[in-house]
């Protein structure tokens, strides 16, 4: 079992930045492939990122956000730049019990409780 706990979040004007973090207990964390996610009001939640063999990103946060690990830490973090009104939503963390990551949703094992992102025009 992996227990994801989701940190960071806030409100930010426009052009802005924030962190998120997510610390991971329970499992070899540098097993896991580690994904963030995020849900608008009245939307699907939707892929944004994921760490594991490579990296890879939404086409709508590439140049923007940015996945890094600490395996010593047990931690992912998602540094987001130049943040915009529509990045606001609620951001999850997710952990796949596979070194190789995905885009879909089903396909990861645990999940955080989320952390909100507000961000102002």
């Amino acid at each position: 079992q992996v227990q994801l706990v989701e940190s960071g979040g806030g409100l930010v004007q426009a052009g802005g930045s924030l962190r998120l973090s997510c610390a991971a207990s329970g499992r070899t964390f540098s097993s896991l492939a580690m994904a963030w996610f995020r849900q608008a009001p009245g939307k699907e939640r939707e892929f944004i990122s994921w760490s594991g063999l490579s990296t890879y990103y939404t086409d709508s946060v590439k140049g923007r956000f940015t996945i890094s690990r600490d395996n010593a830490k047990n931690t992912v973090y998602l540094q987001m730049n130049s943040l915009k009104p529509e990045d606001t939503a609620v951001y999850y963390c997710a952990a796949r019990r596979r070194y190789s990551g995905s885009r879909y949703e089903r396909e990861y094992d645990y999940w955080g409780q989320g952390t909100q992102v507000t961000v102002s025009s």
